[in-house]
This record gives C-alpha cells, structure tokens and sequence, in this order.
C-alpha cells in the first residue's frame, strides 16, 4: 500500500507542488492521475519513490516511511519501483536486449557492470520481458532503429526486469500517436492485471485515462479534488478538475 498522510511539498522557490494531500492506493491498482499542467501530477509520484522529497507530512509503502531512508536502504527500495517517462531513456546506440539488461546492472559485482557482462539466466530474463511487451522480435536491433512506441516499450521491459511491485509512468504516451499510445496503454493494462503490479500513470488525455484507469485522481493546484472510479467521472467533475480549460488531447 502507497499512503499519503497530510503530505506537501515546497520547492526551494516557495512554491507548493503539493498541499496537504491524504490517499491511499492498494496493490494492484490501476490509477490515472490527471489535472492541468503545473498542477502536480508529477510531483505526486516522484515523492513515492524519493525523487522528490516531501516537505511535510507522512508518506509509506508497504508501512516504510520513505523519508527515513538513506543510501544502500533507499537504492533497495528503489528496486521494486520501476519508473517510465515521456523520454524512454535508452541507450539508443545499442541493441534492445542490453537496454533491457541495464536493470540489472544495480545488482551486478562492479566488474561485470563495467564489462557489460551478463549471465544465461539474465539474458533469458529479458527475453521473457521483451515477449511481454510484444517485442521479443527485435531484441538485437539497435534501439535508435526503433519506433517511439517501440522505444518505449524497451523502457518498460526494461522496468519489468526489476521485478517491480510498483511503476511509476510520468505522461509516458505524450510523445506517441494516438494510435500507438493505445497499444502502450494495452501494454500497461495487461502488465497491471496478469502481473498484480500497481500502476500509476501521470496523463493527459482524459480519454485514456478513463478507458485504461479503474480509478482517477484529480489534482487541481496541488490539491486532491477528485479521487473515484474512472467510470463515475462525469463532465462535472472534469469541469472542476481543469477549471473549464480542459487540455487538447
């Protein structure tokens, strides 16, 4: 369980990314996150796994508090927090299936992750990951070869070889067609059920969200307005979300 317990956060500037937020999200969720720029989608879920501090407030995962952890203890708990962006993050000069294996490399005595020198068994592990993801096929193609959707597919392969309980996805469709964007949140979708991991995804397209989320959290400068199930969002709600300036899909 994700808890957040009276948490805001203050930027060096003064300016509140957060203000007195109180949620919770149970494993297994899949929850959008949606608002107007600057509103705080981002901050929320970077507090979860320490790229963003919080200024004030509790906030837990599984009952551990995420400020008391440092150094060895905080990069453990990174661990089981996979992380997507809009940008894919790869090394687009090498092929797909080394991508992937960068997961590993955290874990990796420091000669093997200086050599790039991976085992069987690793190799197989992200294989089954590029399969689940739909991109087994291009698994030693050169990742700059790859369409934005593909790339970001690598990117969540390469999240799932994490064994993550949770991941985070900040506007990782922003960049993609619509079209493409559909099958990435598919890909999100099917990860979240057949694998019981939480997903919490920091969009704006409000289509998406209300097809792929089963519940929707509304921020409006800092602030949690909404918090429900994707279906029960009405025009209303979307209305008092976005103040009337709803943002173009």
């Amino acid at each position: 369980m994700i808890k957040f317990e009276n948490v805001s956060k203050k930027y060096p500037n003064g300016f509140l990314g957060l203000k007195n937020v109180n949620l919770s999200i149970e494993q297994g969720e899949f929850v959008a996150i949606i608002g107007l720029s600057g509103a705080g989608k981002s901050t929320l879920i970077r507090t979860i796994n320490r790229m963003h501090d919080i200024t004030d407030g509790k906030l837990t995962v599984d009952d551990t508090d995420v400020m008391s952890l440092s150094g060895k203890d905080l990069r453990k708990f990174r661990r089981k927090i996979g992380m997507i962006f809009q940008s894919f993050n790869l090394i687009t000069r090498t092929t797909v299936i080394k991508n992937v294996m960068t997961a590993f490399v955290p874990e990796l005595p420091w000669f093997r992750a200086t050599f790039g020198i991976f085992t069987k068994d690793e190799k197989i592990k992200a294989m089954e990951c590029l399969d689940k993801v739909g991109i087994l096929d291009k698994a030693f193609v050169r990742a700059d070869q790859l369409s934005g959707g593909q790339q970001q597919r690598v990117a969540l392969a390469r999240t799932l070889a994490q064994n993550p309980q949770i991941i985070l996805a900040d506007e990782p469709v922003a960049a993609l067609d619509p079209v493409t964007a559909r099958q990435v949140m598919d890909d999100f979708q099917r990860i979240n059920k057949d694998m019981n991991i939480s997903i919490l995804i920091n969009i704006h397209h409000v289509d998406l969200a209300l097809k792929y989320a089963t519940r929707v959290i509304g921020i409006r400068a800092g602030e949690i307005v909404y918090d429900g199930l994707a279906s029960e969002v009405t025009q209303e709600v979307l209305n008092d979300i976005y103040q009337g300036k709803l943002e173009e899909e």
